[in-house]
């Protein structure tokens, strides 16, 4: 899936962005430059704008002999400790010689002054993003049930590694997880919130009333759905790579569960909402139900899931945070996305949606 560029979005030099009321998102001659220090191609770059483009910014660049993907942060205002895209590239770095399935990182730029934000470019891996449909060759009911068992086999290796081993101390505490997601979002609310909304406070006030005891520290996606990752275009169905980092951390692995599950839809579920949107295609005969992907992991991880409740909850939760800060964005003319201006009314039904979840209604 691809997204608009608007006239501002790519220009050749910095003299040329100084013309336009808003900051590029790619700047070319020197980007080239970049590009050439470090071996991945020859000659003008060609960008495109992939993915759903609703958070970090991603292009596939093509020039003479090399297709390669870029993420850099999107425009300001960006709320605190969002969209670190440096952090993104040590996590994958990092995760390159486990068996997690990761993108290779091929160059990480710190200067903001090269395109206007720090950013780092990582092979082009070529398949398939499962977000509204199943490719042809993989649109049957066996082919739906190995997609699932490859979704969660993925997560399993992601959860199994050892995140010191590997360089990722100081990553994430390793403790207190839950409680700091808590004042983590709690804090993003006052700064994303465009509207009072009644429903979101009450549903934090849950959160922390009855928050469980988190088990073994492990790293976390935190945005772990089928739609981020990418699979081969041929059968049998493959899991290639888990793609989207930004908010991944150490701390309590069944958060991942939580928000896997609230963005997977079963027969019997109302039609409508972001669980639909990003995740309706579950629906289809040979997808399993959230209590079949939760027994699946169990036995491939040896780690039980407790209290799924409260990490739905707390999912929903922070995807309304999330939510309203892009609309935040949106509102402010900092984005294009006409997606984006429609979190407006799904911040306001996601809420419904959590206390429901929350309070059992």
């Amino acid at each position: 899936m691809s997204t608009a560029v608007a006239p501002d979005d790519i220009v050749r030099t910095a003299a040329e962005a100084q013309a336009n009321s808003r900051a590029p998102l790619l700047v070319l001659e020197p980007l080239e430059r970049f590009l050439d220090g470090h071996g991945l191609g020859e000659g003008e770059i060609e960008a495109t704008p992939i993915g759903e483009g609703h958070s970090n910014v991603t292009y596939l660049l093509r020039r003479r002999g090399r297709e390669v993907v870029l993420r850099r942060p999107p425009r300001p205002p960006l709320p605190p400790s969002a969209h670190d895209v440096l952090r993104e590239a040590r996590l994958l770095r990092a995760l390159a010689a486990t068996p997690a399935r990761v993108p290779v990182v091929l160059a990480v730029c710190e200067d903001e002054q090269t395109i206007g934000a720090p950013f780092y470019v990582m092979e082009y891996i070529e398949g398939e993003v499962m977000v509204s449909s199943v490719p042809e060759v993989l649109d049957e009911p066996a082919e739906r049930r190995a997609i699932a068992a490859e979704l969660i086999a993925a997560l399993a290796e992601i959860h199994g590694v050892d995140w010191r081993a590997v360089g990722l101390e100081g990553f994430g505490k390793p403790s207190g997880y839950l409680e700091r997601q808590l004042r983590r979002f709690t804090g993003l609310w006052e700064i994303n919130k465009t509207r009072e909304i009644a429903a979101v406070e009450r549903v934090g006030g849950w959160l922390a009333e009855n928050l469980p005891d988190s088990g073994e520290a492990t790293i976390v996606h935190g945005d772990y759905r089928l739609g981020n990752t990418i699979f081969s275009s041929q059968a049998p169905a493959r899991l290639l790579a888990v793609l989207d980092w930004e908010m991944a951390t150490i701390g309590d692995p069944l958060a991942d569960l939580g928000y896997l599950c609230m963005m997977w839809s079963e027969p019997g579920d109302p039609k409508g909402g972001m669980r639909e949107a990003l995740g309706g295609i579950t629906r289809r005969e040979g997808f399993p139900t959230r209590a079949q992907l939760l027994e699946d992991y169990e036995q491939r991880s040896g780690r039980s899931m407790r209290d799924l409740r409260w990490y739905t909850t707390l999912a929903l939760w922070k995807s309304i945070v999330f939510m309203e800060g892009n609309y935040k964005r949106a509102v402010a003319g900092a984005t294009d996305d006409p997606y984006l201006k429609q979190f407006g009314d799904g911040v306001l039904e996601l809420a419904h949606q959590a206390e429901e979840v929350a309070y059992g209604g």
